[in-house]
């Protein structure tokens, strides 16, 4: 996600051109939830030009299409997972890992499924499995058994937390919505592997984002003093914020753990002139 209409004149300049929004994005975050990925396999040409936008550090982290997903339900899916990858080539090593975000009905009973799937997938990529049934955070042997099927894979849990947009009622319309449709769940901050993802929800409040968030960055800076490299996306519910809070969160954590490089310079928000 690069082309938040909020941004453009703000973080970004005014019309900027579609095919320079990731530029723009990249100097602000090094970083990108794939998420449009999600909801059709992209053109190489597409890709292609993703590529060209960023340099080989930028990370993407690409969800898997939901027809794999959900649709398919992981079974079959060997066809459209090769055309996926094949679409992703262009990216090269700026595919940070790939995410695969399963629906709110995929419950401990789908395990053995999940395991038989992780094995399809291409040797040498980086997974990230996102679930969002309870039973997973409530139920310790559902746990236990999930971290054990990811383990057989070398995959990573994503946590997704929400607990700050749920803690009280919403306020806006964007937090209603938000309230429809994100998973309810308990927060967890356990990482299985060196390369930790995390999603975190803030609110339209910006304070009240950056209090929810202080317990990730110090497990951020837990991990990075462990020599694992963490991704974090921060959102709130209209978006219109993530852009300076994902800086504003980078620096509370290098404020902590200076090694940590710095972010680049944002591009300026105005498109330069002639004279």
């Amino acid at each position: 996600m690069w082309s938040l209409a909020p941004w453009q004149g703000r973080f970004l300049p005014q019309g900027l051109a579609q095919g320079d929004r990731l530029r723009g994005y990249a100097t602000w975050c090094d970083a990108v939830e794939g998420n449009t990925t999600f909801y059709a396999t992209p053109s190489r040409a597409t890709v292609e030009s993703w590529a060209a936008q960023v340099d080989e550090s930028f990370r993407f982290v690409v969800k898997l299409p939901k027809e794999i997903t959900h649709g398919r339900r992981m079974q079959g899916t060997e066809e459209l997972v090769g055309a996926f990858a094949t679409a992703m080539e262009p990216l090269g090593a700026r595919v940070h890992a790939w995410w695969v975000q399963l629906p709110a009905s995929f419950g401990p009973d789908g395990l053995g499924g999940l395991a038989r799937f992780l094995r399809t997938l291409p040797m040498g990529e980086r997974i990230a499995v996102e679930v969002r049934h309870r039973a997973f955070f409530e139920d310790e042997r559902a746990a236990v058994a999930l971290e054990r099927v990811l383990a057989g894979a070398g995959a990573e849990w994503v946590p997704f937390d929400t607990t700050v947009m749920f803690a009280t009622p919403p306020t806006s319309d964007a937090e209603r919505d938000a309230w429809t449709k994100k998973p309810r769940v308990p927060r967890r901050m356990r990482a299985l592997t060196g390369h930790p993802i995390v999603r975190y929800l803030g609110r339209d409040d910006v304070e009240r984002t950056v209090r929810g968030w202080r317990p990730w960055v110090e497990t951020v800076a837990g991990w990075l003093r462990e020599g694992r490299s963490p991704t974090v996306f921060l959102h709130t519910p209209d978006n219109a914020e993530a852009l300076g809070l994902a800086r504003r969160f980078h620096d509370e954590v290098r404020a902590m753990v200076p090694e940590v490089e710095r972010l680049p310079e944002p591009m300026p928000d105005e498109q330069p002139t002639l004279f």
